[in-house]
């Protein structure tokens, strides 16, 4: 056999071991028998203070809808990025275009793994890493009240990506650098107060989703946690909300508390885009976890503006 020969098989054959080495590495991870265990029967009631918590209605339900209309889970909103175009599924309960056949498994397995009940991946425009650090029980009430919510006829669009960033399997890699359960904060001994705000705004909230800094490949960067971003759609700062300068050093805990339940800042300007909607949602949750974000983000190192 001539040298060349030689090394072109071997070639080949790194190359063929490469690839099979990048398939599995790449394979969609779904949560195991202890996590599916711990998700329990679930609860409607206390599922819709999930649904709030976790901002479901803001991309899910169609665009411009009020009142009870945003438990109407028809998908359409669209998310421009520097990738693409994603726009949010329908997550009704209908059983062909939403979510209507899915177990709390599935849903459990979407929200923490960012992986389909087909076995696809999900691409983190769906802000599963955040849910990650939710508790399975959370998922199973969340799943529960879902459960209760109309039917919406109709499919929403498909996400409009060019290649590569239409080739899922890739983000089983980028998965393994930023899927990640652990606390983006260490807080040392934290009160419980603290530690309820640190779960609502880290895990279901997904505050940090638009409020910290990403890298090249889109994953944020927990070293300047909630410092503030370059808007997703590219155009505009999502503000600074921790107490380091450019952020909200001066605002009281009651501040804070105030925003989140009218919109309005201490100095009676009001939030609009997104935070809007995020507003109403946290109208909706007890005045006990607007207090616990509140002393959350008091509590946090702060950071110079991150955009």
């Amino acid at each position: 056999m001539s040298i060349i020969r030689k090394l072109l098989l071997t070639g080949a054959g790194i190359a063929i071991a490469g690839g099979a080495a990048l398939w599995f590495l790449s394979a969609p991870q779904t949560l195991d028998g202890a996590a599916l265990a711990a998700l329990g029967p679930g609860d409607a009631g206390r599922g819709e203070q999930v649904f709030w918590a976790s901002g479901c209605a803001s991309c899910h339900a169609a665009p411009g809808a009020t009142g009870d209309d945003r438990l109407s889970l028809a998908g359409g909103v669209r998310l421009e990025t520097p990738f693409g175009t994603f726009v949010a599924p329908n997550i009704s309960q209908h059983p062909r275009d939403g979510i209507g056949g899915w177990s709390a498994q599935n849903l459990a397995n979407a929200m923490m793994r960012g992986v389909s009940p087909d076995g696809s991946h999900y691409y983190p425009a769906f802000p599963y890493t955040s849910y990650v650090r939710m508790e399975p029980s959370d998922i199973a009430d969340l799943h529960a009240f879902m459960t209760t919510l109309p039917q919406v006829e109709g499919a929403a669009a498909g996400h409009e990506l060019a290649f590569p960033f239409n080739m899922r399997r890739g983000l089983g890699l980028w998965k393994r650098l930023y899927l990640d359960g652990a606390p983006a904060v260490a807080l040392d001994n934290p009160s419980d107060q603290i530690a309820r705000g640190q779960y609502l705004v880290e895990g279901p909230g997904h505050c940090g989703e638009c409020h910290t800094p990403r890298n090249a490949i889109g994953g944020t960067d927990t070293a300047q946690w909630l410092a503030g971003a370059a808007a997703a759609e590219g155009t505009g700062n999502v503000p600074n909300i921790t107490t380091g300068e450019g952020g909200i050093g001066d605002w009281s805990e009651a501040d804070i508390v105030a925003l989140l339940e009218s919109g309005f800042t201490p100095d009676f300007d009001s939030v609009g885009g997104a935070m809007a909607s995020v507003v109403r949602n946290m109208a909706e949750l007890p005045q006990s976890d607007r207090e616990a974000v509140a002393a959350y983000l008091k509590a946090i190192p702060g950071h110079p503006n991150g955009y």
